[in-house]
């Protein structure tokens, strides 16, 4: 592989990062409100968030398992293809007026969710350890510019839906289909050299040789693959606390803000700087990871979670700019801990375990973000939302401990 093929891979992925956010945000805008409409019921509304998950779980597996054998571009291109069939039949569902087909159709549209943050592993596989943090912040933040505009479009797509006889809130679904076939079709197109390895090339010797030991050691290095087990927990664990904590309390801010009087307007500015605090400082992130090193930055990630927390938690009902505030800090702590966490556990694993397991790495990630979002709603009822913020913090400080899990029997982890 030449020195200017990784460049050229990286932009390649981040193409497809662009289009496919466009999609990805198709379910969070509109999602809940067709799922409503086509129910009946305001107390369904949720469904769709639970279907995403669901199938973001699943499809998490299968991309990992298909990734191994056949290569990233081939994993993350069906992945895609899969949210792109899950997206028309969630337009077809609403012409025909179906539940049964939306409830289904949601599901296989869960695949194209997880393939969108998956694909910050392919990049982390195209550079040296020392760079990865770097990589993996390119593609994640690459998704910032079609999540950004796929909101913006709604009004577009719905139009064109009403146009063609279908339900205006399916519109960014035909935007979705579209998003997903595209970087279905740049990936499967353009992503080669494979960026895990080449189609029968085995894996490469040194540092992540199919050893696993992570060094020059060797697989009889007990020490070694120790730690490497523990690198593997503590990346894991990072991701999967974060997760839950962020949406567990994303979830109900807007909740809170309307049950005291403020508008769609207010809570749509919260969740808005919260996105773009989630991946705009993703370059600064990368950075960091690679110069302090991931377990540095996932033990910040566990302090600002917990500022995030505690700031939520004092922060007046009426005060719009002190919850704007506290979601800034939570999408930030949670940029911290995916980066870093996603650079802990590429480097525990050897090339050809790596797509397999990251796989079930974010299985348990979308699942996390499920018990979130599904335990916060009866906390915020039972306790109210300080009450719901302050268990977010004391959550979050796990992490702290959690992170210094990948030092325990071996040195700095900056270059797995």
């Amino acid at each position: 592989m030449s020195t200017t093929t990784p460049r050229r891979l990286l932009a390649v992925l981040v193409f497809a990062q662009v289009l496919s956010g466009a999609g990805l945000a198709a379910g969070i805008t509109v999602g809940a409100l067709l799922a409503e409409d086509m129910l009946g019921s305001t107390g369904l509304a949720g469904v769709p968030s639970a279907l995403f998950t669901a199938g973001a779980a699943l499809g998490a597996v299968a991309i990992g398992r298909v990734s191994r054998w056949r290569g990233r571009r081939s994993g993350l291109a069906l992945g895609y293809a899969a949210g792109a069939l899950g997206s028309l039949g969630v337009v077809a569902a609403a012409a025909l007026e179906s539940v049964p087909l939306l409830f289904l159709s949601l599901l296989v549209y869960g695949a194209g969710t997880a393939t969108n943050l998956m694909a910050r592993y392919a990049g982390a596989d195209l550079v040296p350890p020392e760079r990865r943090g770097r990589a993996v912040s390119a593609v994640l933040g690459a998704t910032t510019l079609g999540a950004v505009a796929g909101p913006n479009l709604v009004t577009a797509t719905g139009g064109l839906a009403a146009a063609w006889g279908v339900p205006r809130l399916a519109g960014p679904f035909l935007l979705a289909a579209a998003a997903f076939g595209a970087a279905a079709a740049v990936l499967g197109c353009l992503l080669r050299p494979d960026p895990l390895r080449d189609p029968g090339e085995p894996p490469p010797d040194g540092p992540d040789g199919p050893d696993g030991s992570n060094g020059p050691d060797g697989p009889d290095d007990s020490g070694a693959r120790t730690v490497l087990r523990r690198q593997l927990a503590a990346g894991t664990g990072v991701m999967i606390l974060t997760q839950l904590v962020m949406i567990a309390l994303m979830t109900m801010t807007p909740v809170h803000l309307r049950a005291h009087g403020h508008g769609t307007q207010a809570a749509g500015l919260v969740i808005a700087l919260h996105v773009g605090a989630m991946f705009l400082p993703s370059p600064l992130t990368g950075l960091l990871v690679d110069r302090a090193g991931p377990r540095a930055v996932a033990t910040a990630s566990g302090v600002v979670l917990l500022g995030a927390g505690l700031l939520a938690t004092a922060a007046p009902p009426h005060s719009v700019p002190a919850l704007a505030a506290a979601l800034v800090l939570l999408g930030l702590g949670w940029n911290f801990g995916l980066v870093s966490g996603t650079t802990l556990v590429t480097g525990a694993l050897p090339p050809d375990r790596r797509a397999a397991a990251q796989g079930w790495v974010d299985a348990g990630i979308a699942l996390a973000g499920a018990v979130g979002g599904t335990a916060s709603g009866p906390v915020l009822a039972a306790a109210g939302f300080p009450v719901l913020a302050l268990v977010c913090g004391v959550l979050a400080a796990a992490v702290v401990p959690v992170a210094l899990l990948a030092a325990r029997g071996g040195g700095d982890t900056r270059c797995p």
